[in-house]
């Protein structure tokens, strides 16, 4: 039996354990939710567990690294991976606008349920930028502020670079911690069909399939966006690099399962890194740096497609006209925003709280979707993860920074039969 299982194909496995969790939602409805709920979660725990450390010493050695090379270059790499950001943002919130305005989701639907919702404060850019400093590491590390993690381990790999030989012991402890990061990572991402089990039949069996009824022109404009987004434009910018699009996403495929399923850009964390060292070889200490930067603040889903189809979604349900003042302020808000509220937690509400306040609607829309969250964030994050691999791997090719046995560069060989 587990001969058969281990020749069974990782994405089988995921795909089986999907379809269980619907079957079981599905039949059971809520009575399977206190069974299939704890294995969800304990999946959950085990990859959040590793984000703090693997964020720590792979970020650290990684810049300890590409210190030894050239700071300047570093420097480089902070400033186009960020540009990236910023230029693919703009893609998703033209892309979220245009589906809006074609879809018209929200037009002629009437008393749906405002569910309890407050919506989050958003803290000043100040205040936010400031929170990235921590006054206590230890306590950083334990509340799991990866942001502040992030800060320490920057700070901490520029150390270990200027001290270079005497720090030699040092730095070679750091960069096997990160190596004991990832295979840990690797023994936990065999758990994924049991995780995915778990968090999909609780989410069946919790909302049941009557609740979406409703939204779903909602709901299938939010998955038509980032669907077009992820395999639409991310495949022309790979084309544009001259980079194999089927390597990519061959690359990313387990990474973009557990976003979908743990809904958590964070918690794929481990997950993201894995695909982009591994298996699309870009450079270590380069990717390692990026892919936690992207994790904070690269947030294509929740941050540009998703404020900008439910703003839509707001004015149509209220009635309210949107003006091309409206459209800029949707523009400035989605493009800017993920940098302004990086690392701050529950970024697809904040990021609509701070739109849908800027544009001047109705905060009320966050209760009309609260229902079905969950259903949408499960693409929203798959999203962006892509997103956040996608930057990092387009810079690398800029830069010279992927291996040549890369996938994203090699053919594979086709067989030839001869005559």
């Amino acid at each position: 039996m587990l001969s058969l299982l281990n020749k069974t194909p990782f994405w089988l496995r995921t795909v089986i354990g999907l379809v269980a969790g619907i079957a079981v939602g599905v039949i059971f409805g809520e009575r399977a939710v206190p069974y299939v709920e704890p294995i969800g979660d304990l999946f959950l725990r085990l990859i959040k567990m590793l984000i703090v450390p693997l964020v720590f010493f792979t970020i650290a050695s990684s810049i300890a690294k590409l210190g030894h090379q050239d700071g300047g270059k570093t420097v480089k790499l902070g400033v186009q991976t960020i540009l990236w950001f910023m230029v693919t943002s703009a893609l998703a919130v033209t892309l979220g606008l245009g589906i809006g305005h074609l879809f018209q989701p929200g037009l002629g639907l009437t008393g749906l349920p405002l569910a309890e919702l407050k919506p989050k404060d958003i803290p000043p850019v100040v205040d936010v930028f400031l929170g990235i400093v921590p006054t206590n590491i230890i306590d950083a590390f334990a509340k799991g502020q990866v942001l502040s993690v992030v800060f320490v381990a920057i700070i901490v790999g520029a150390a270990l670079a200027a001290l270079r030989d005497k720090t030699e012991s040092l730095s070679r402890i750091v960069d096997q911690g990160s190596q004991v990061m990832f295979q840990i990572t690797r023994w936990i991402i065999r758990l994924t069909p049991i995780g995915v089990f778990g968090l999909i039949g609780s989410v069946v069996g919790s909302y049941g399939l009557e609740s979406l009824t409703p939204l779903l022109g909602f709901i299938g404009a939010i998955y038509l966006a980032c669907l077009i987004h992820v395999f639409v434009i991310y495949p022309i910018l790979l084309k544009l690099h001259g980079l194999r699009v089927s390597g990519f996403y061959k690359g990313v495929f387990q990474a973009q399962q557990t976003a979908f399923f743990t809904c958590s850009s964070l918690g794929t964390l481990p997950v993201s890194l894995n695909s982009a060292i591994n298996n699309l070889k870009l450079s270590p200490s380069y990717a390692g740096f990026a892919i936690p930067l992207g994790a904070n603040m690269k947030m294509d889903g929740c941050g540009a497609i998703y404020p900008a189809i439910a703003s839509i979604f707001t004015a149509n349900y209220f009635g309210i006209e949107l003006t091309p003042a409206h459209i800029v302020i949707i523009y400035i808000s989605s493009i800017l925003g993920s940098l302004a509220t990086a690392g701050v937690p529950g970024v697809a509400t904040v990021m609509l709280t701070l739109t849908l306040t800027a544009a001047g609607l109705p905060l009320e829309g966050l209760a009309l979707l609260a229902a079905i969250d969950r259903i949408i964030d499960m693409v929203r994050t798959a999203t962006n993860v892509t997103g956040q691999i996608l930057i990092p791997t387009l810079v690398a090719r800029e830069n010279g920074l992927i291996d040549k046995e890369s996938p994203l560069l090699i053919r594979p060989e086709v067989s030839v039969i001869k005559p």
